[in-house]
């Protein structure tokens, strides 16, 4: 082997036996992620550590251990092993200015560090909807805004309405004042209908810091819609001479608050209040007729109708009309609805099958009453003629026992006889 190769291999076994010796004395550390409020702990070994001391020092090059020896005074920060080989201190309650590289120091000749980079997780708030304050129409655009601020890095949001996932229009990252967390915002708009009414819209923000879990806030829906109404008789099978009360049942957001009451035929309105309940005192054949309701709320008008057919027999149930939107009176209109409701919503009670009187409860108590008395009576009756009989008897035998007994008298007594 010349001798300039051989030269060569020598400077190149001294130079690996010299990394060995470096690679030993080098200290090693690794990354941590923490979320703000937790604890980190760093960790700091060596394998030779050449009779020299660890040291760990903070983003700022302040000193926090020499070895077992504590340098920076803050309670946070404690040391929880401390031999030639390791170093190892733990940081509670971090904040968000603990972030950083944090460096472990050997100062053996030259003096060796090894870095370790401290994350700090910043943890979104509670999201926050807008846009749901005043009530919304119904098929009119919901459009709401979903913001949360303090997270780092900057949180995602998503929306449901009910079990439905909903998409959003867009996202917005906007960092906070103090240049280390982010506030999001999402907005998301949809067309709104009567079944909407009262659903529950969540947005849910998603982020490392939260561990699995989730911090979501849900607001309800108001959505105003068109009335709806029906008639109610009660009682449900009205009679000639009874009390009768129609009810005008109004449903919607916002309810019915105005009743107006026409009867079909009629010039004039019956009643027009806030009462739903228009009452007949003492029910005429001449009541007969359709009755019509107007329900009134801020969203609209609707109409219901109903046939009232008097007579001394029970009434079959009236099928109840559906209602119908009332028509916007127009500047020639008279007061009365009856032409403009005139829809194919009128109806006519079912034919009665058997014209024969219908017992009612009230007739079948007093027969069983009536029966009860005409018992009681004919036992009475019974009873007297019986007792008179035994009356009788008991007399008659007396007045015979009481013949015998004077006539044998008279024939025994010697001092009747004349001498």
């Amino acid at each position: 082997m010349p001798p300039s190769a051989l030269s060569l291999l020598l400077l190149l076994l001294g130079a690996a036996k010299g990394n060995l010796s470096r690679d030993e004395s080098q200290p090693t550390t690794s990354d941590e992620t923490v979320v703000a409020g937790g604890t980190v702990v760093l960790k700091c070994q060596v394998e030779d550590p050449d009779d020299s001391s660890l040291q760990w020092s903070n983003p700022a090059q302040q000193t926090l251990y020499f070895g077992e020896k504590r340098a920076l005074r803050d309670n946070r920060i404690q040391l929880e092993r401390s031999t030639p080989n390791e170093l190892t201190i733990s940081i509670s309650d971090v904040v968000l200015s603990d972030e950083g590289e944090y460096t472990c120091s050997i100062f053996t000749m030259p003096v060796r560090t090894a870095k370790a980079l401290v994350t700090v997780l910043g943890i979104p708030q509670k999201p926050q909807i807008f846009g749901h304050e005043q009530p919304i129409d119904e098929e009119k655009i919901a459009r709401l805004t979903c913001r949360s601020s303090g997270s780092k890095p900057a949180a995602q949001l998503r929306w449901k309405k009910g079990n439905k996932e909903l998409k959003a229009e867009g996202t917005e990252v906007v960092e906070d004042p103090n240049g280390k967390t982010f506030t999001v915002s999402s907005r998301v708009e949809f067309r709104v209908t009567k079944e909407d009414n009262d659903a529950e819209v969540t947005c849910t923000v998603d982020h490392e810091s939260l561990q699995n879990s989730e911090r979501s806030t849900t607001q309800k829906l108001q959505v105003h819609y068109k009335p709806t109404a029906k008639i109610e008789p009660h009682p449900l099978y009205p009679r000639e001479g009874e009390k009768l009360q129609l009810q005008c049942d109004g449903q919607g957001n916002p309810v019915p608050q105005e009743f107006l009451w026409e009867k079909e035929g009629s010039d004039a309105p019956l009643q027009l209040s806030s009462d739903s309940i228009l009452i007949f005192p003492f029910l005429n054949k001449s009541d007969s007729g359709t009755y019509v309701c107007t329900a009134t709320s801020s969203m609209g008008s609707v109409v219901a109708k109903y046939n009232l057919d008097v007579s001394d027999l029970p009434q079959l149930p009236t099928p109840h009309v559906h209602s119908t939107p009332a028509p916007p009176p127009g500047p020639s209109q008279p007061i009365s609805h009856a032409s403009s409701m005139a829809t194919a919503s009128s109806f006519t009670p079912a034919p009665v099958q058997d014209a024969s009187p219908v017992p009612s409860t009230s007739s079948t108590y007093h027969a069983v009453i009536g029966g009860v008395v005409a018992v009681i009576v004919f036992l009475l009756l019974s009873l007297l003629i019986v007792l008179g009989h035994y009356l009788i008897r008991h007399k008659a035998g007396v007045c015979v026992r009481h013949g015998e007994t004077v006539t044998s008298s008279r024939r025994q007594s010697p001092a009747e006889v004349p001498t």
